[in-house]
């Protein structure tokens, strides 16, 4: 409480010297026309009047009732973003009255989840109608959640004496997705289904039954017999049947969240991005994947192959942080239960070595088939020998010191 007292009561204490001075000046003029008389000294005297009147009434220009607007330029008017590139926002603002106000000084706040604070700021001139029209954008975003604090406006007179201040709450909250990059195939996936199931990955992976699942929207290329006659007709667009697909064996992506496996900030951000980005590519495809994330808000999702699923799981990625109270280890000991034998374990962590060797050695051994897709620094000379090292032992891995490396990794080309 005495942070706060200490300059509001500074501010009060300059803002009475402020009036003393223009009280004595008016009182000074006055003694001068009284004692010395004169035209001179009224035309002082009548100008020390009018200036002290106009600083008066200087706090009724309306400021403190400042009203205004705040859009998003963005093509869809979409509140979610995805990480990594900038906003651009417009401020509107009217200032009623028709006191003349030379300029407004305008601060902007925009808040992250984990009260990291953006601050905007600019000087603008009203127009005639004392409107004023303000753009700006932000920088790089960070994925989170955001909000936006309130909207200072300050004004002065033309002298600079007294600053007056008005607020305008304009409460707005943003999702800021990871980022994602597009993978195109992952053959060595279906290769490792293929191997699990014994059975064609290309076939298995898009073999439906004959038990329908919904409508979809008719797609070019879609035989007759998919056409869902009476959707058509109701909805007067093309319809077609879908049917629910062969169960495949079940795959997890497993987010390593530990926080002492991540030096930097940057090594977990490109974690949670290929993560975002192995669900886009499973929810293009149709495939069921599903999430380990253990921390402060822990999350497990079981695989299903629904838009909604993917959705889910975007949802949760925006919000995580490296905070949870397990190593990796102990945290998939809790969850194994949990998981059907025979998954398909996707483990996204930087860790690596003798501890991440026995760890996967320990996940054959009771019947999963793991997958380490290393998040390891750039042009790392260790990659190579890691990546052997797991081969020889029958374990896939993947080493991804850039988000652009993905999907050169994933479509075929294995250190």
């Amino acid at each position: 409480m005495r942070a706060t007292f200490v300059p509001r009561w500074s501010l009060r204490v300059k803002l009475n010297r402020k009036l003393w001075a223009v009280a004595a000046a008016l009182l000074g003029s006055l003694g001068y026309l009284l004692f010395q008389g004169g035209k001179l000294a009224l035309m002082l005297f009548v100008i020390m009047v009018l200036l002290s009147t106009y600083l008066l009434l200087g706090k009724w220009s309306g400021i403190k009732q400042t009203q205004g607007a705040r859009s998003l330029l963005a093509k869809d008017g979409s509140t979610t973003f995805e990480a990594g590139g900038s906003l651009g926002v417009r401020l509107q603002l009217t200032i009623p009255g028709i006191w003349p106000i030379p300029y407004v000084f305008v601060k902007d706040r925009l808040y992250h989840k984990s009260g990291r604070e953006l601050t905007f700021e600019s000087t603008i001139v009203p127009d005639w109608r004392r409107r004023t029209d303000w753009e700006y954008r932000t920088p790089a975003m960070r994925r989170g959640h955001y909000s936006f604090g309130d909207t200072e406006c300050v004004t002065e007179d033309v002298f600079g004496l007294f600053e007056h201040r008005g607020v305008v709450k304009l409460p707005q909250t943003l999702s800021v997705l990871p980022q994602t990059i597009d993978i195109r195939d992952w053959p060595q996936y279906h290769q490792m289904i293929k191997g699990m199931s014994h059975q064609s990955s290309t076939t298995r992976a898009f073999r439906e039954t004959t038990q329908i699942n919904g409508v979809r929207e008719y797609m070019y290329g879609d035989r007759i017999s998919r056409i869902h006659w009476n959707a058509t007709a109701k909805s007067g667009t093309w319809k077609s049947k879908e049917f629910e697909r062969e169960s495949l064996p079940k795959t997890y992506v497993v987010l390593d969240r530990s926080p002492h496996a991540y030096a930097h900030e940057d090594s977990f951000e490109l974690a949670v991005s290929v993560t975002a980005s192995l669900f886009q590519y499973g929810s293009r495809r149709g495939l069921a994947l599903g999430l380990v994330s253990s921390g402060e808000e822990s999350g497990l999702f079981e695989p299903r192959p629904s838009l909604n699923q993917h959705q889910l799981v975007l949802q949760h990625l925006i919000d995580v942080e490296p905070d949870s109270p397990q190593v990796l280890r102990d945290m998939l000991r809790e969850k194994l239960g949990r998981l059907a034998p025979g998954s398909f374990l996707t483990i996204v962590s930087p860790l690596y070595g003798d501890g991440m060797l026995m760890l996967l050695q320990w996940l054959k051994k009771q019947q999963m088939h793991p997958c380490h897709l290393w998040i390891s620094p750039p042009a790392d000379n260790r990659r190579e020998a890691w990546a052997m090292q797991l081969r020889t032992r029958g374990i896939v891995c993947y080493c991804v010191g850039d988000l652009a490396e993905l999907p050169v990794q994933l479509g075929g080309r294995q250190l």
